[in-house]
């Protein structure tokens, strides 16, 4: 699936082989196979091959594959040592707080694989990545920007609810859609697999502020994501109609018309046309 209508990223540890039968049937856009924070310090060498396996098995069965290595350029080094990064979409790297970080991940991706190096996604998980997000989205290497609302609200010390998690959440926002990369994330906490309501409620407000897609951390969650970051009927209607009046306003050679009591400009016309999948 291209990266750009990625929806639901599905976490799974590296370790967890039981979970990689149904992995694919779960519904989610992604999966992410992790190696960091789900591994703990002294499993990470017996996880390699582990991730290197399920890279190579969920590629092979068609999924969308991404995988999560540890920050520390140390340990990102061993975790691509006899990865088939043929086999990956994307790599998310997280705790970035500078446009080095990434910057040492792409020219190391490059030496792997020539032309061919899979993507970046950058994830802003601290204070410091975040007043540095403008920097770090205008790497050539990334595809997308992720908001990481439980470490961010952890570094403050506070439950990661909207007062903390909202002022940046729109920074790494603005940052990623002033460089046309996708921004993963939610302005609430990620971690709530029983009150799916509210989950949806989060889902919901994160597409309203302009995310494109969230990680999830249970299968509970893929329904609620994609569901929430889809357009609704009623919003598919709508675009329709956008388009239907666009056109004839063209064919009119008007430059603008009203439907609904609202102007239509280019604005508006293009977000129709994104929503019906028909780019901009």
């Amino acid at each position: 699936m291209p990266l750009k209508t990625l929806r639901s990223l599905l976490f799974l540890p590296a370790t967890a082989e039981h979970l990689l039968a149904k992995a694919t049937e779960r519904g989610a856009d992604a999966l992410v196979i992790d190696l960091e924070d789900a591994i703990p310090p002294d499993r990470k060498a017996a996880a390699r091959p582990m991730a290197q396996a399920a890279v190579r098995q969920l590629a092979e069965r068609g999924a969308t594959v991404v995988l999560r290595v540890n920050s520390d350029p140390a340990l990102w080094q061993e975790d691509l040592r006899g990865m088939p990064v043929e086999a990956l979409s994307a790599i998310m790297l997280p705790k970035v707080e500078s446009l080095d970080q990434v910057e040492a991940l792409a020219k190391a991706l490059i030496q792997m694989r020539a032309e061919q190096a899979p993507p970046i996604a950058a994830l802003i998980e601290t204070p410091r990545g975040v007043v540095a997000a403008a920097t770090i989205a205008s790497h050539s290497a990334l595809c997308a920007l992720g908001f990481g609302s439980e470490d961010y609200a952890g570094a403050l010390g506070v439950p990661a609810e909207p007062a903390a998690l909202t002022w940046p959440a729109q920074q790494v926002l603005t940052c990623a859609h002033a460089h046309g990369l996708q921004c993963w994330g939610l302005a609430a906490s990620i971690a709530e697999v029983d009150d799916m309501l509210g989950f949806a409620r989060a889902v919901d407000a994160g597409r309203a502020m302009g995310f494109t897609g969230s990680v999830c951390i249970h299968p509970r969650q893929v329904p609620v994501v994609n569901r929430g970051f889809s357009p609704s009927e009623q919003e598919l209607a709508w675009a329709q109609r956008v388009l239907a009046a666009d056109q004839a306003a063209r064919e009119q050679g008007l430059g603008a018309i009203l439907l609904d009591g609202r102007m239509l400009d280019k604005p508006i016309v293009d977000r129709a046309r994104r929503w019906l999948g028909l780019g901009v």
